[in-house]
Formats: structure tokens, C-alpha cells, sequence
């Protein structure tokens, strides 16, 4: 018998050790998927890395400026200064159920797209109620104002050019300044007092516009009385029907709207059952009646807060950049 020969004791050419044909398109497939799946990580991290940058601009902060006094507490606010100025400021009502923190209690990353922006920020904060009233939180938000706007020079922002932000009391607490605002007492002692406190543009997060109407709100007793978990907060513990219906129309911007009014945008969920969207859509019809320029952005399922609020709030840049500089 023979030798078998060479290739047939099971030894490949070079050619047969390559796959056959019909997996070739496989693995080239497989390859392109692989590389397309680095691709999309590679650009993935790229974006993070650069949204966390846009999150954290740099900035210096000033804490603790007293601008008053309420119940032997100091009422103080904080200056944010960007690291490029425009000159301009934007005053951040800090609270959330008019309860608030104390100095250095803002979160910067909110601020970002702001600071950005160039604009000075001013964290304002109060004494939280039940301690102080609601009634007392509006008074203090307006010595606010006018304390920010007689030191300007000092904060070096136009006195005449400043915006107000915040979201649920620190909406109702903007909208009260945007609709009350004015001058102060010309013959008060002190300078504060006399200066005004009027702002020229406004952008907020679904703010209680109607305390006399709370719609479905799951604050509302269905009685026509106050805010279930706020009567103290208004004056109403135990509850007074008698009193009411005033207190309740003297702190809802709603029902204070006059001729002025600065441009004003509001972002409301339309699924938010603290404060419905009810309460924005009321407040921008009566405003527009009135020729207000008044902006409301709905967001689609959006409860009483939203995951994609920060984008938001570069819109709100845009608002203060077309109001307070200009369209610059």
C-alpha cells in the first residue's frame, strides 16, 4: 500500500486555515457593530464629560449678606459672581415650600446655565414659616430687592436690569414681587426702604398663583378655605372664613395683577398635583387680557418637578439674555 499523501493525513494549505467563505460577512458584520459600539460609548463620554463641565462653571461666592431681620433672625443672601460678569443680576428665591435654607445653601449646578451666561446670582434666603408668615416671607422678599438694588454699585450689577427665578414658593414669591413691586417709601428713614422694588424680567417654575382657587390641587379642603398644610403659614390656624377670602386675594399674584408687569416665563407640568397647570394658564389669560407678555412652556407629564429641568433652565438664559440685555 502507498503513502497517502500529505493532505490527506489532514494537513491544511495556508488557504485552509482562513474561515470559509460564509463567515466572512459574519465577522465583518460583527467587527462594524464592535466598532460602532466604541463609536457610540466614545461619543457618549464625550458628552458627559462635557455636560459635566458645562455643570460646574467656576465662580466665587459671598455669603451671608444680612439685608434684614425677622424675629431676631438675620434675613441674609449670597452673591455668585461668575468668572466673566455682564454686569447684570438675577436675584434666586431659595425656597421650597416657603421654607429655606441659610447661607451658601444653593446648588451651583442649577445655576450653571446662568452663570454661563455672565449673570451675577443672588440667593435670597428666609425665615422658613411656620416661624415667619407667608404675608411676613413676601415683605422680606421685597427688602430683598431693595437692599440688592441700593448696593449695586457694590455687587457691580445695573440696578436697573435685574431678573428674579425660583420654582413653587419661590415662584409665588417672584410673581408677588412681579406684580407688587414698586417704589419704596420716599420719606422712610432708611435708604432701603426708599429704594424700589420693581424687577425687569422673570423666569419660574410652576408658581401658586390663586390661593383662593386651588383647582384639583391636593392642598385643596374643598371648603373655599387655605391650603391644607399652610393655614398657620397664612394666618388661618385655626381657620378664619371671615378673614380669608382677603389674606387669600392679597397674596395671589393672580388677583394683584396691575398695568405693570415685567416679561415673565413660566415652565408648569401638566401632570403636577401639588400646584395644577391650571394655576399658570389662569395667570397668563388674566396678564395677556391685560397686554403682559407672558410665556407658558408645558411640559408634557411633568409632575411637580422634572429630570430635564436643567436643560430648561438654559432657556431661561435665553430669556433673561433677550429681557435684561437686550437680545446680546
Amino acid at each position: 500500500m502507498t503513502n497517502p499523501a500529505s493532505s490527506d493525513q489532514g494537513v491544511f494549505s495556508a488557504a485552509g486555515d482562513s474561515l470559509p467563505k460564509r463567515g466572512r460577512p459574519i465577522l465583518r458584520i460583527l467587527t462594524w457593530l464592535l466598532l460602532g459600539l466604541l463609536a457610540l460609548v466614545t461619543v457618549a463620554g464625550i458628552g458627559i464629560a462635557a455636560g459635566w463641565v458645562y455643570y460646574h462653571p467656576a465662580f466665587e461666592v459671598e455669603k451671608g449678606i444680612v439685608y434684614g431681620v425677622r424675629r431676631g433672625k438675620d434675613l441674609t443672601f449670597d452673591v455668585v459672581r461668575p468668572a466673566k460678569p455682564n454686569g447684570l443680576g438675577i436675584v434666586y428665591f431659595t425656597s421650597g415650600g416657603w421654607r429655606s435654607g441659610g447661607p451658601g445653601d444653593f446648588n451651583p449646578v442649577v445655576l450653571a446655565p446662568l452663570l454661563r451666561r455672565g449673570y451675577t446670582i443672588f440667593p435670597v434666603y428666609h425665615v422658613s414659616q411656620p416661624e415667619a408668615t407667608i404675608p411676613e416671607i413676601v415683605a422680606d422678599s421685597h427688602r430683598a430687592i431693595r437692599f440688592i438694588r441700593t448696593h449695586a454699585a457694590d455687587y457691580a450689577v445695573d440696578p436697573d436690569r435685574l431678573g428674579l427665578t425660583g420654582g413653587s414658593a419661590g415662584g409665588h414669591l417672584s410673581l408677588m414681587i412681579a406684580t407688587t413691586g414698586g417704589p419704596g417709601d420716599a420719606a422712610a428713614p432708611d435708604e432701603i426702604d426708599r429704594a424700589s422694588s420693581a424687577v425687569q424680567a422673570v423666569a419660574i417654575f410652576y408658581p401658586v398663583t390663586d390661593f383662593l382657587d386651588l383647582g384639583n390641587s391636593t392642598e385643596n379642603p374643598r371648603n373655599g378655605g387655605p391650603p391644607l398644610s399652610f393655614r398657620k403659614a397664612l394666618n388661618q390656624d385655626p381657620l378664619d372664613m371671615t378673614t380669608w377670602p382677603e389674606t387669600g386675594r392679597e397674596l395671589s399674584p393672580l388677583h394683584r395683577l396691575s398695568g405693570k408687569l415685567p416679561p415673565t416665563l413660566i415652565y408648569h407640568g401638566d401632570a403636577d398635583r401639588l400646584v395644577p397647570l391650571d394655576q399658570s394658564e389662569r395667570f397668563r389669560a388674566k396678564a395677556k387680557e391685560q397686554g403682559h407678555e407672558v410665556s407658558l412652556v408645558v411640559h408634557r407629564g411633568g409632575d411637580h418637578g422634572w429630570p430635564t429641568m436643567l436643560l430648561d433652565l438654559i432657556q431661561f438664559g435665553s430669556w433673561f439674555d433677550r429681557h435684561l440685555r437686550g437680545g446680546k
